[in-house]
């Protein structure tokens, strides 16, 4: 399943305290929680997971919807 290869390439390019993708085949979703994304904005945390990804996004993955926090957000957003 792709959903397997986006999970590893992410699991492999960063350290993640929390990592889930779900998709239909073609449209995906991940949720990533890493201390990458401290100090980092939004445009600079989509660049992460898209090298980790790289080629992929080109050819594989049609559309990918990421919610990227920092665990302290992650711990603040669900309490």
């Amino acid at each position: 399943m792709l959903e397997d290869v986006i999970y590893q390439a992410i699991a492999e390019h960063l350290p993640c305290q929390f990592l889930d993708v779900s998709g239909d085949g073609r449209h995906f979703e991940a949720i990533v929680v890493s201390d990458s994304f401290q100090n980092q904005n939004r445009l600079a945390r989509h660049r992460l997971i898209y090298d980790a990804l790289g080629d992929r996004m080109k050819e594989e993955v049609h559309a990918l919807s990421m919610k990227l926090y920092t665990p302290e957000e992650w711990s603040n957003l669900n309490g």
